[in-house]
């Protein structure tokens, strides 16, 4: 079972998307009177103007089940999920409706509630994020509901915006990791999806510490990916793929992401700011060809990382 908080402004808006619908079926409600749309949403304004400053007093949550599931959730059960996960999540106390739609082979349901309690006092939504993930994962560990197995389980097709850049970007490493074998061949293949890597370093020093992905205009961590597409992750599974080869020269793009080391210093270890155009980008993916560790400061600073974590051990 996972959930998704929302909060939003217009409580009309909601409640007709939630209820005028033929696989709409209302589980419950609280305060409100459920003839109609209209109704439903005079009695939820009413009550937010007993606390006229907050903006945003729709309080929305999606609740959505394995299709697993499905054989084992009925009305009454699933209503009584959505009073326990609003219990846990401390929206008690006001006005509330329960709706299940039956549009989705997976099993899901709605709650709207006033983040405008009986007594005017506003229901919080910090932490929001944090305290449905516990709510959610105790409430399916409870009833022993369906975990699903990872990123491979989502359904692509019905992701929006940014979630849907995060598992196309996650998608392409993973396949382009079974047949790369070094950092240089990962970009070039990257490059063909219009995936940009970008490399934080260490203060004053050509140490990496964060590698972010870009597609899109949008940058994400690698560890806000997926924990195994991490620096350390991905690079761990380079080095499984064959015997490491670095590109000569460090992968260089615009942006204050990335550094090239000094080659003309001895050991390539002078870290200096080095802007290259698209045109260089692409030439030097090109034409660059992992000769010799000697020539490869990327390469040379991938091993002192690797040495002194060893030394930290």
């Amino acid at each position: 079972m996972i959930g998704k908080p929302i909060t939003g402004k217009n409580f009309g808006g909601c409640v007709r998307y939630l209820v005028n619908r033929p696989e709409a079926y209302i589980l419950e409600a609280e305060g409100v009177r459920i003839q109609s749309a209209r109704s439903i949403t005079q009695d939820f304004d009413m009550q937010r103007k007993m606390n006229p400053g907050l903006g945003k007093a729709v309080g929305h949550t999606i609740l959505s089940w394995s299709v697993e599931d499905s054989a084992r959730l009925t009305d009454t059960s699933m209503a009584t999920v959505a009073r326990e996960y609003m219990e846990m999540m401390g929206i008690r106390d006001t006005q509330y409706l329960v709706v299940r739609h039956t549009d989705r082979a997976h099993p899901h349901l709605h709650i709207v509630y006033n983040r405008v309690d009986n007594h005017g006092r506003t229901i919080t939504d910090r932490n929001d994020y944090r305290r449905n993930v516990k709510a959610c994962k105790d409430l399916t560990l409870k009833y022993g509901y369906h975990i699903a197995g990872g990123k491979e389980a989502v359904n692509r097709q019905r992701l929006k915006g940014a979630d849907k850049l995060k598992y196309i970007i996650h998608d392409a490493i993973r396949q382009a990791l079974k047949t790369c074998k070094n950092w240089q061949e990962l970009e070039h293949e990257l490059q063909q999806h219009g995936i940009t890597i970008h490399y934080k370093y260490k203060s004053n020093s050509d140490e990496i510490q964060v590698i972010s992905f870009e597609k899109d205009g949008v940058k994400f961590k690698g560890s806000a990916i997926d924990r195994s597409m991490a620096f350390v992750g991905i690079d761990k599974a380079l080095s499984r793929s064959s015997a490491l080869q670095i590109p000569r020269t460090a992968p260089t793009h615009e942006g204050p992401l990335r550094r090239l080391p000094d080659t003309s210093q001895p050991g390539g270890e002078s870290g200096t700011s080095h802007p290259h155009t698209g045109r260089d980008i692409l030439e030097t993916l090109l034409d660059s060809r992992p000769d010799s560790a000697h020539d490869d400061p990327f390469g040379q600073a991938l091993k002192r990382k690797k040495k002194k974590r060893k030394r930290k051990l």
